[in-house]
């Protein structure tokens, strides 16, 4: 593939055309592919020949999605998932042994807390947290076991952000794996491995798709790295569909003029949200009342489509704003074309302590909005409707 310009490889970069010549790349529902004759299937096997054996190793439509992925991040190898959750256990399932630790920002996705806290234990994998505004701390939780360094930037749900460059030159230092979450930003806004990242892990679920269609994940990054991925991948099963892969492959044909919308329409309701007196903090990491306004503007194109702000009223302040929300959507979603909006504290977080939701961000009040593609003047009307008398 030629050195094109992000939106490019997005659209131009295909499977090689059938002898039909069709013009858009057709899916391929085969669970396997045949050989020629005894030879060409032990060389096959014995991976002499790069070529399609079975789909739950390769298919030319999970082999399209990714290879988009990984000329959009500038990473050397890749492998599709059929969740985001399956990508991030199985990166770790596959890098980690009995006895390593982790060290991991504590704001993380719930299902991604739960694997480090009560699954990874059982393989006697232990993991150490900082907050947000302890990365100083970091390098202090460092033991001589920790194999890998993680994080999310922006964080879910209350948008945080996490320097790249500093975190990728302590993870250079001690020899760590560092492994980025980029699935708020995309890697149309931000590029992890460009700061030092090892490997990058999206939920394709989100912007990816962009439409709620589908599920799926990703990850990519050092090609050493990945093959001990692809590895365990394909003896443990956990491989994207190929008709999903079809479907996010197109969706990432108009990734860059989704993502540039979704961010404009999500500046505009962050700086609405600002002056509305029910509301005493918006969080938008382009916004320079944002505490990583400066981080944000260094490591990230735009800031994203997502935007957090607190209720004045607590709990009960979010059931009665998500009550009175009409044409938004009420779902635990995010990256969709719809407006979707989330009250964590009563729903997706509602199970965790007060003590551990503080340490993570999550206040009583707090409302996670995902901005769609609505006309952003809708999105807005019918926030403030809702935000009346709460």
């Amino acid at each position: 593939m030629e050195d094109f310009n992000f939106e490019t490889n997005a659209i131009r970069t295909q499977t090689e055309r059938s002898q039909h010549q069709e013009h858009s790349t057709p899916l391929y529902l085969t669970s396997s592919f045949v050989f020629e004759d005894a030879e060409e299937m032990r060389a096959s096997f014995a991976e002499e020949k790069d070529r399609n054996l079975y789909s739950r190793f390769t298919n030319p439509n999970t082999s399209e999605f990714v290879d988009k992925i990984v000329a959009m991040e500038g990473a050397e190898a890749e492998y599709a998932f059929a969740t985001g959750m399956s990508a991030i256990f199985s990166t770790f399932a596959a890098l980690l042994n009995a006895g390593n630790h982790v060290v991991s920002c504590r704001s993380v996705f719930g299902s991604t807390h739960s694997m480090f806290t009560k699954f990874l234990p059982k393989w006697n994998i232990e993991t150490s947290y900082f907050k947000v505004d302890e990365v100083d701390l970091v390098e202090s939780l460092i033991q001589e076991n920790t194999k890998i360094l993680y994080i999310e930037t922006p964080t879910n749900p209350a948008v945080d952000i996490l320097d790249l460059a500093v975190l990728g030159a302590l993870a250079k230092k001690h020899g760590l794996i560092f492994i980025v979450d980029n699935c708020f930003a995309t890697p149309y806004l931000q590029k992890p491995i460009d700061f030092g990242a090892d490997l990058v892990i999206h939920s394709a679920t989100k912007l990816i798709d962009g439409q709620g269609r589908v599920l799926g994940g990703v990850t990519v990054g050092n090609k050493e790295l990945m093959r001990e991925i692809y590895l365990f991948a394909r003896n443990t099963g956990p491989a994207m569909s190929p008709f999903n892969a079809w479907v996010l492959s197109k969706s990432l044909e108009t990734l860059a003029v989704r993502v540039e919308k979704h961010c404009e329409n999500t500046l505009i309701v962050a700086e609405f949200l600002e002056q509305e007196p029910s509301i005493q903090l918006v969080k938008y990491p382009f916004l320079k009342s944002h505490p990583q306004y400066d981080v944000a503007k260094k490591q990230m194109k735009l800031g994203g489509n997502v935007v957090a702000f607190e209720l004045k009223g607590g709990i009960s302040a979010g059931r009665t704003f998500l009550n009175k929300i009409k044409m938004c959507s009420l779902s635990a979603n995010l990256g969709d074309t719809r407006t979707i909006v989330t009250h964590p504290a009563s729903t997706t977080h509602g199970r965790l302590s007060e003590e551990h939701r503080l340490e993570v961000g999550i206040t009583d009040g707090l409302v996670r909005v995902s901005v769609g593609l609505e006309n952003v003047n809708d999105i807005i009307n019918d926030l403030k409707q809702a935000l009346e008398d709460v």
